[in-house]
Formats: C-alpha cells, sequence, structure tokens
C-alpha cells in the first residue's frame, strides 16, 4: 500500500464534474507495484456552502481554485484507515477543516492526524454521515438528499470498475473492485464486514429508498442503472 504523503503532491486525475447540483466528483489513479488503482473524491456542498471532503484527493492548482471558489473546505472525510493517503495534506493546506473517521479507523488514521470526531454535525438536514453497520464501524458512508433524489457515497463496500486490463485488471477482477457489474469485494468481505446480517439489513434498508437516484463509489463508476435493483443484488451475496 502505498505511503500517506507528507507534502503536497499531485498524483494523476481529471477534471472536477458535478454530481446533482450539490456534489463534484473527481477521479485518479494511484501507481501501484502490480496495477493502477483507479479512485475517487466526492465532495458534497452544505446549505450555507461549507464543504464536505469525502475521501481526499490532492488536485492541481486550477482544480483547486476551482474547488475553494465553490465553497470553503470545512469538513474532511477519511472513510476508512485505507483511505488515508491525502489526509495529512489537505489537513494541512486547510488547518480549520473537522477531520471526520468512523470509530475503527480512529487510532490509524490518528497515527497521522487529530481527529476531531467520529459522529460530525454538518448543520445540514440533507447530508446524513453513516457508520456503516458490520463493517467492524471501519467504513463511512454519506446520504446526500435533495430535490431530484438521493445520493449514497460510499467508501471500499462496492467496487465497479470497468475495462481494468492486463496483470493489474485481473487482481482487480479478482478482488471483486473490477468486473461487469458492482461487487462487495472479497478483500473487504474478508477484512472488514464482520456482520453480515448487519450489513446486508443496511443494504435492504438503502435500497427500500424511493428517492435513491445514485451510488457513488471511490473506486469505478458512478451507478445510476437501477441502484436499488443493485443494492438487493449486494445483499443477497452476502451469505
Amino acid at each position: 500500500m502505498t505511503a500517506p504523503l507528507q507534502t503536497w503532491q499531485v498524483l494523476p486525475h481529471g477534471k472536477l464534474t458535478m454530481i446533482g447540483g450539490s456534489m463534484l466528483t473527481v477521479t485518479g489513479d494511484i501507481h501501484m507495484p502490480l496495477m493502477d488503482l483507479p479512485r475517487r473524491m466526492t465532495v458534497v456542498r452544505l446549505h450555507d456552502a461549507r464543504l464536505v471532503v469525502y475521501s481526499a484527493i490532492a488536485l492541481d492548482e486550477d482544480e483547486m481554485i476551482a474547488l475553494e471558489v465553490w465553497g470553503s473546505p470545512a469538513f474532511l472525510v477519511v472513510p476508512s484507515d485505507k483511505h488515508r493517503l491525502d489526509a495529512k495534506i489537505w489537513k494541512d493546506r486547510y488547518p480549520t477543516m473537522q477531520v471526520v473517521t468512523p470509530q475503527g479507523a480512529r487510532a490509524k488514521v490518528e497515527e497521522l492526524l487529530k481527529v476531531d470526531t467520529v459522529a460530525p454535525d454538518f448543520k445540514d438536514l440533507d447530508v446524513e454521515f453513516i457508520a456503516v453497520p458490520g463493517t467492524r464501524m471501519h467504513e463511512a458512508a454519506l446520504m446526500v438528499n435533495s430535490a431530484s433524489g438521493c445520493t449514497l457515497i460510499l467508501n471500499d463496500l462496492v467496487g465497479n470498475i470497468h475495462g481494468a486490463k492486463g496483470f493489474g485488471g485481473w487482481l482487480l477482477r479478482l478482488a471483486g473492485f473490477a468486473g461487469d457489474e458492482p461487487h462487495i469485494p472479497s478483500v473487504v468481505r474478508m477484512m472488514v464486514v464482520d456482520d453480515t446480517a448487519a450489513l446486508r439489513l443496511q443494504l435492504m434498508e438503502w435500497a427500500a429508498m424511493p428517492t435513491l437516484k445514485r451510488i457513488v463509489v471511490s473506486h469505478g463508476d458512478v451507478i445510476e442503472d437501477n441502484p436499488r435493483q443493485v443494492l438487493r443484488e449486494l445483499a443477497a451475496s452476502l451469505h
């Protein structure tokens, strides 16, 4: 695993794009010995223009300026202890940001930077922080409500990488991060999931939401084609 960055370093990434009117997202790649791992940062704009940054990625200056024009970085959500790569350098750049992580990841995250809370109050009823049940309190999600529907933002719990090629692609498919359809990666099941019944129930509760419009994942494409059915199938895969 790539060591957490200590100084601002920009790894390959794309352009910020808008989702649902109140969110920006950007994808990039982490070069690892056997593969290039696609990754995603998602930024939620609260009603007062403060920003919730989920799974931070250091961007080039043009994109960082665009982000700062859009809102004020206020919350730095480290959604698991596996997503610490850019956390410290974001906190160094924006010292007033509140660092947020689920309880199970807190000790590991605090090896790099102080965690302010495991239960943030965004002061915005349309944005909810969730420590995902059944994941040893190691995975955090966000639920974002808007007039056009709800967006569920997940971390490593679901992989949806398409078009992965070569040996690295084979490894990503073997791990369950890549494939023709979304999966709960096998490595996540082994290392993170400790209560399949609780996780299955949570997936089914999300699937029951009639306004759910999309699922955004940290590794792979946004899921907009019948996201409720995707969650039902993911729940059914837990046995």
